[in-house]
């Protein structure tokens, strides 16, 4: 007894100790004095009578401020090592262990929760110095290894957090397998910050934390970035890895993680790994490689008002005088690096953008605002005019020396040219300064090398000015501000043109010759606005058949590429393309290498879009009326070998050859980006979704398309098509909101979609049982991809007064729709019941599980009830689709459901309906059956029922409860229900099956009825666990 009072007397002193420490974090050293105090002078009893005074924490649900004070303070007890006492510390937290670990692995989850975060405290405030024998660190692990896959997120999260301590221990390098695997399948973003948070830095774990910056979660990104900059050196990542990070983050929609990666950028990598040296900084990351990631990070620092030009620091510095004995003044040119060139050209756009802006910020308001935003303005023009060139000479010179330089400086001189669009021309001399440094430029030839064979190989991409886009694009900017007067720039350029093409025509130039002269008339053609001005030296017509047809028929692949890019910038100019144009665009897609066919195609698709199919299908004489064009309702093909056939087919009919047979040579560098395929896809898709100002398209030929995109979208082959699968996804979601119309032309498309991928419908080829299996599942993953974009809302359109009204009436009860029944489910319903009641009775296994994958798209339709109509033609619709299906019992369920829901939205169910008025709606559906409306479905054969044996009384009583109130609401149903006369008529073979199947039933409905009870205790003890509250309210919104 007196052993009882004594431990009863030390819970009670435990307790008040606790409840103390609950109120405030300021009690907690005085109270651990006192625990302390307790435990030396009671070390046998006190483990026992603080156990016991803890307990009622473990069922504690609430995260609330006082429990986690107590949690904290209780970790901070067991972790604490006193030195004159150690051995009772230790001894006192082995046994705590022990006692969370059998807590850790109890069935109620408050008791998880709360064992696991003790836990994860404890192990994160240990000391080093704590003895702890292997046997239980072992023991801790491998429990919390098991708590990581814990239903509940909480849970996993601390046990991940406990875990942490463990992960860069080589000993334990299967917690570091366990924490990778389980961060691209957690669910809960809390859990996958906490992970990401307790990786350890490696090579191994780099890839998966950077991989997190490109997270859902805003937290998880952020955390990404945090443990980057704490943990991984600039040093010690790839160029290409500092680079996505920095991309990333820097342009994330997330304003905290742009403050986060802008605070790894300036805090740890600028200035603790580079020294605050900004240069030093751009070298790292390879900027004449990554050029975006510089100009971000350049933009960002900018931005933040963290980069200030000190006094003396420009361009000028680059450019020195001296004067020789002669009395002569030479000019000595220093070369810019190229992280230097990126800098001085960030700085100069920056104070030019900044000056304009704050220029329109004072001309827009008044007094001391306008004022000072008129002195910042000028202050940004002067520190620009310090840092450029002082003259336009010395800007020439400057250019000329980098270009001069060789290939080592291209970058520089690049970066040079750009600076070009800040001067001002308008003065003559300045003027012919730099149309001197143009020419140059336009003449200069495109870099090649020479091979082992001595062949010339040119260096680039054979295309554009000096074998690159970002050079092309350069010179253009400087050509053009040089000579900006109405026509100037087109004289000029035309002028090289003429020049370079003297040898061409004389056919004395080699293939270099003619790609560079192909390039700067493809720059010219890029950037004319109109034939207007190149009349003035040469007739369009005499440059498309002196130059750029020879081209496409050149002998070098390399020239008909850039020849036929020049093709389709020519006729895009045209008011209408021209005959021979066309010609030869045709011929090079449907003919040339697969190079020379994606260029071609991207032509062919860019004049469509441009002057419209019908008017390229004119230029080749193709003059249809619109009538003949509604009875074109599919497309045609053609072979390779047909060598006529490429005229006699209308545009599209001729593009969609490269959709339907791959007779394009693949080249192995050729990029997939860049396939034939993925531009018509692109271009279809947007020829659909602006199809109202493409209205020579017949609407009759969008379903096809239609039908074209979206097995394009799921087969296997465009999977690796990332540009062609964003285009599409983008493409899904935003056409069916944007017009009834597209909604009607789904509709169409359905049938036609699922025809064309079933298995062994309408002349498919089937397989293997795995591969029939796999189409299965793809054309009904197609199906409810379809109903999906069927059942999505039209977007809101602005109406006379300003305001947005809705196209579609959102209350589907509504009496009058602006969404008729032919592009509202309805009408997709009728077309898929007109499709299953073509099926007789007798059907294939392919047809069978065609007919029930249709039948489940039909019971997820919705009609309205303003569609009278529609509904009483559904309704004897399902009456034919029953007598196909007798046989069918989960078939017929759903179609009796089916049918409840029609009766009750019908108005009149006393109305007839006639043939005639089915007819009229079938015809605007454009659907053709035939069918007697007075052949109601009257009583069909039953199919084999179950056994007869009764269920367990739970499931029995549960069945005769719905049974009683279906019957007392349920209206009348099509499909009879099942008599004891149409068992007894069974045939004496089907009676005998009966009651062997009724003889091998009896065990397993006795096994049926114990899995019965044991589910129940199961969804009891379920329940029980769902109405508990652990966590807070933040925290359960997480976890769910």
């Amino acid at each position: 007894m007196a052993n009882i009072e004594e431990q009863k007397l030390l819970m009670q002193k435990i307790a008040r100790v606790l409840d103390e420490a609950r109120t405030s974090y300021a009690t907690h050293t005085r109270k651990l004095k006192e625990l302390l105090s307790l435990r030396s002078c009671s070390p046998l009893g006190f483990f026992s009578a603080f156990s016991k005074t803890l307990l009622p924490l473990f069922s504690f649900q609430r995260r609330t401020a006082s429990a986690e004070r107590v949690v904290r303070f209780v970790s901070i007890f067991a972790s604490i090592r006193d030195a004159k006492n150690a051995s009772d510390c230790d001894a006192f937290l082995e046994e705590f262990l022990r006692f969370l670990l059998l807590g850790s692995a109890a069935a109620d989850r408050t008791a998880r929760f709360r064992s696991c975060q003790i836990i994860s405290e404890i192990i994160m405030r240990l000391p080093d110095d704590a003895e702890v024998s292997d046997e239980l660190w072992d023991d801790v692990i491998e429990c919390m290894k098991q708590r990581v896959g814990d239903k509940f997120p909480i849970i996993r999260t601390y046990a991940v957090r406990a875990l942490s301590r463990f992960s860069s221990d080589s000993e334990n390098s299967d917690i570091l397998d366990i924490l990778l695997q389980a961060l691209p399948l957690e669910q809960n973003a809390e859990v996958r910050k906490t992970i990401v948070l307790s990786l350890p830095p490696s090579n191994t774990t780099s890839t998966a934390i950077i991989e997190c910056t490109l997270d859902v979660s805003e937290s998880v990104r952020k955390a990404a970035y945090c443990v980057v900059a704490n943990k991984f050196p600039l040093q010690t990542l790839s160029i290409k890895l500092r680079t996505v990070i920095l991309q990333r983050g820097l342009s994330d929609r997330s304003e905290a993680v742009t403050k986060e990666c802008l605070k790894l950028l300036k805090d740890e990598w600028l200035a603790k790994c580079c020294n605050g040296d900004l240069i030093e900084l751009l070298k790292f990351l390879d900027v004449e490689t990554y050029e975006s990631a510089g100009e971000a990070v350049m933009g960002a620092l900018l931005k933040a008002r963290l980069i200030e030009v000190e006094e003396g620091q420009s361009i000028r510095q680059f450019l020195t005088s001296s004067s020789n004995s002669d009395g002569h003044c030479s000019r000595k040119v220093q070369l810019m690096e190229a992280e230097v060139a990126l800098y001085w050209r960030s700085v100069c756009r920056y104070l030019q953008t900044e000056a304009q802006a704050k220029g329109s910020d004072a001309a827009a308001t008044m007094g001391t605002e306008a004022a000072v935003y008129a002195a910042e303005a000028s202050d940004n023009n002067e520190t620009l005019e310090k840092i450029l060139p002082e003259t336009v000479l010395d800007y020439v010179e400057l250019v000329k020396a980098h270009l001069a330089a060789g290939p080592n400086y291209r970058f520089s001189s690049r970066q040079l040219l750009l600076l070009g669009a800040m001067f001002d021309f308008s003065d003559a001399t300045n003027r012919k300064l730099a149309s001197t440094l143009v020419h140059e430029l336009l003449h200069r030839s495109l870099e090649h090398e020479i091979d082992e064979k001595g062949n010339k190989v040119f260096i680039g991409d054979g295309i554009n000015l000096g074998g690159d886009r970002d050079w092309a694009e350069s010179v253009s900017v400087l050509a053009r501000k040089v000579h900006g007067a109405a026509g100037e720039f087109e004289e000029v350029v035309l002028g090289v043109v003429e020049e370079l093409a003297r040898p061409c025509r004389e056919r004395s130039a080699d293939f270099l010759q003619w790609m560079h002269c192909l390039s700067v008339a493809g720059l010219l053609l890029e950037n004319a606005k109109s034939f207007r001005y190149l009349q003035r030296k040469i007739e369009p017509v005499e440059l498309l058949q002196s130059l750029l047809l020879p081209g496409a028929k050149h002998i070098h692949l390399d020239v008909q590429r850039v020849a036929i890019r020049c093709l389709g910038l020519f006729g895009l100019l045209e008011r209408k393309p021209s005959e021979d144009l066309i010609k030869q665009l045709r011929m090079s897609f449907l003919k040339g290498p697969s190079p020379i066919s994606v260029v071609a195609c991207k032509a062919l698709v860019d004049l469509a879009m441009w002057h419209g199919p019908q008017e390229v299908d004119r230029a080749m004489g193709h003059n249809l009326s619109p009538q003949s064009q509604d009875e074109n309702m599919s497309f045609n093909s053609i072979e390779c070998s047909d060598t006529n056939g490429d005229t006699n087919l209308e545009l599209l009919d001729f593009l969609c050859t490269g959709l339907d047979q791959d007779n394009l040579d693949k080249l192995p560098d050729t990029d997939e980006s860049e396939s034939v395929k993925s531009i018509l896809g692109e271009g279809f898709a947007k020829m659909l979704l602006l199809s109202e100002k493409y209205p020579s398209i017949s609407t009759s030929l969008h379903p096809s398309l239609l039908l074209r995109l979206i097995s394009m979208y799921f087969h296997d082959e465009t999977k690796d098509m990332e540009r062609l699968k964003q285009c599409l996804s983008v493409f899904f979601e935003h056409y069916p909101s944007l017009s009834a119309d597209h909604k009607k032309c789904l509709s169409k498309a359905f049938i036609s979609v699922m025809r064309s991928m079933w298995p062994g419908i309408n002349g498919n080829m089937g397989g293997s049982p795995l591969m029939v299996s796999t189409m299965r599942k793809r054309a009904i993953q197609v199906a409810r991809f379809m109903l999906q974009m069927m059942q999505a809302p039209l977007y809101a359109r602005e109406n006379g007064n300003g305001g947005r009204e809705s196209t579609e009436t959102i209350d589907s009860s509504v009496q009058t729709s602006p969404l008729d029944f032919e592009s509202g489910e309805e009408g997709l319903a009728i077309r898929i019941a007109t499709e299953v009641a073509r099926f007789s009775s007798k059907k294939t296994a392919a047809e069978k599980s065609y007919v029930s994958a249709l039948c489940k798209v039909v019971f997820l339709l919705q009609f309205r009830s303003s569609e009278q109509h529609a509904i009483k033609l559904m309704r004897k619709l399902l009456n034919r689709i029953a007598e196909s299906a007798q046989t069918e019992r989960d078939l017929l369920k759903e179609m009796k459901k089916m049918d409840d829901r029609l009766n009750a939205l019908e108005l009149n169910p006393d109305e007839e309906f006639s043939q005639d008025q089915a007819a009229t709606v079938l015809g605007r559906l454009e659907l053709a059956l035939n069918f007697d409306l007075d052949n109601r479905l009257s009583k069909l054969p039953t199919p084999a029922p179950c056994s007869t044996k009764p269920t367990s009384y739970r499931r029995r009583l549960r069945h005769e409860e719905h049974s009683s109130s279906d019957e007392e609401t349920s209206p009348k149903s099509i499909v009879p229900q099942n008599s004891r006369a149409a068992v007894n008529t069974r045939t004496q073979r089907a009676s005998k099956t009966a009651a062997l199947t009724k003889m091998n039933s009896n065990r397993a409905n006795k096994v049926n009825e114990e899995d019965d009870d044991k589910v129940n205790e199961e969804d009891y003890d379920d329940e029980d666990e769902d109405g508990s509250d652990v966590t807070s309210e933040e925290d359960s919104d997480d976890s769910s």
